[in-house]
């Protein structure tokens, strides 16, 4: 359990260490020289746990635990979580079993908003996982009616979880505990800037032929299916999802009780209060986007995370979240961006991420040259909203719009000679680009680069044929 996330009969959790930053202290500077860190290393510290250095334990749970680590050998922090020997050499322990579960997906979930397993080693004694480590905290401190997030925020928090979620039922898994505590929000400068879903020991691998675990997860936000034992899909994750919703915009949980029966019994047949009545600044589209998703049938609820998706992105689009001051294009609006891009038509969700994430994004007013004869090419925009005009010799060639790319040949270009611009690139209609340099491209994943190589080869291949037909029926094209 995280060291600041106290269980409450309003929160029962099944389990269980978090992989989220250590208490502010001296350990939280993994760079300290050696010789400090042992000076200030509690005694019952291990100094390893197999090759990787500890630093600190950062989560203690009733059947694992948590430690902050350096790996020396790659060079990174890492967190681990080892079952403890108490209930390790019991097959049927809990601990042991969401060993198993999450040993099984390492190297497999490659998403920007999953928490990557690393490695997994079956320990005799105390088996242990290696884990992505997440400078930040959990949504759970923001559960808290003193410390609600702006309604804009839950909203672009939700949508990376959805899409994650997303990328996770297509691996074939069903996570069953999505909770605030196993979504971990990456902090930079004290502002919220991203989140990861973590901990995968209770997922349901729908490919696996083992037995597996049925009716767990978190009681608070666990869908009437999963709790009756039925057989479930992506829309119990949905489920849970929504009621993670409801507990950020209202301070508090769809239901409520001290006893766990009378939970059960509000999940079966109770409907959840209405978030309009809990906060006044509420749109009803919101309320009713939320409440569907806690619906009690699973065909009541939306169809799939993409609808899902779509519904909380169309609430920024219709301004049925109000945006916070100084607030600009969310990601999630970005992400949708793309999607509508014939130029990023053959990416999948984790590429159209990385392009959010690694893209300059600008924006650009009539008359701005992106390009002048006789520059060298440096970098290459896709144009995501408004219009250039290509001018040679003063006369215009061609009027480029959405979802095409300007500057490539400075990426594809085999000599800088070739790199030189040899026509006029002009704004006329405010335009908004995603630009990259031949080295940020060299910074993405191979697939993803693969994909933009692709890309670039549909865009010459259709310049080209409109240059064949051009030179073949100059009258027809004029």
């Amino acid at each position: 359990m995280h060291p600041s996330a106290a269980r409450t009969p309003s929160q029962p959790d099944r389990k269980d260490a978090q992989l989220t930053s250590p208490p502010a202290s001296k350990f939280q500077d993994v760079d300290l020289p050696l010789d400090l860190e042992e000076l200030h290393r509690p005694a019952s510290l291990p100094n390893k746990i197999g090759k990787y250095r500890v630093l600190n334990k950062i989560g203690d749970g009733a059947t694992s635990e948590v430690f902050l680590c350096r790996d020396d050998f790659q060079d990174r922090t890492v967190a681990i979580k080892r079952v403890k020997p108490s209930v390790a050499g019991d097959l049927l322990n809990e601990g042991a079993c969401s060993f198993a579960a999450e040993a099984a997906l390492v190297g497999r979930l490659q998403h920007p908003n999953v928490v990557k397993i690393f490695d997994a080693v079956d320990d005799p004694v105390a088996p242990y996982l290696v884990m992505e480590y997440v400078a930040g905290s959990t949504l759970r401190p923001h559960c808290r009616s003193d410390q609600l997030l702006p309604l804009d925020q839950i909203v672009e928090l939700a949508f990376k979880c959805a899409m994650a979620l997303n990328y996770v039922y297509r691996q074939g898994l069903i996570h069953r505990d999505v909770k605030p505590a196993n979504l971990l929000t990456v902090i930079n400068n004290g502002i919220i800037t991203d989140i990861k879903v973590s901990d995968f020991g209770s997922a349901l691998n729908l490919t696996s032929d083992t037995t597996q675990i049925y009716r767990v997860g978190s009681l608070a936000y666990m869908s009437p299916e999963q709790l009756d034992g039925a057989t479930l899909d992506c829309r119990a994750d949905m489920y849970s999802l929504g009621a993670v919703m409801y507990h950020l915009v209202a301070g508090r949980p769809p239901f409520d009780a001290q006893v766990q029966s009378a939970m059960m019994h509000q999940i079966f047949n109770a409907q959840p209060a209405p978030l309009t009545s809990l906060r006044p600044d509420l749109s009803p589209a919101v309320d009713e986007f939320i409440q569907r998703a806690l619906l009690k049938r699973p065909d009541e609820r939306h169809g799939n995370w993409e609808h899902f998706a779509q519904g909380l992105s169309q609430l920024v689009s219709t301004q049925a979240v109000p945006r916070t001051p100084m607030q600009g294009m969310l990601e999630s609006e970005r992400f949708n961006l793309l999607r509508k891009l014939d130029f990023f038509s053959k990416f999948g969700d984790v590429e159209l991420w990385e392009v959010v994430h690694r893209a300059k994004w600008k924006r650009f007013k009539a008359g701005y040259a992106l390009y002048r004869r006789g520059e060298e090419g440096r970098s290459f925009h896709i144009i995501a909203t408004g219009e250039v005009e290509v001018f040679r010799d003063g006369e215009k060639v061609a009027l480029l719009g959405a979802g095409t790319s300007v500057g490539e040949m400075a990426y594809l270009a085999p000599s800088a000679e070739l790199r030189l611009h040899s026509t006029d690139v002009i704004v006329t209609e405010i335009a908004t680009t995603i630009s990259f340099t031949p080295e940020t491209l060299a910074q993405v994943n191979p697939n993803c680069r693969h994909l933009f190589d692709e890309a670039f080869i549909r865009v010459l291949v259709r310049r080209l044929h409109a240059a064949h037909e051009a030179m073949a029926h100059p009258r027809r094209i004029l």
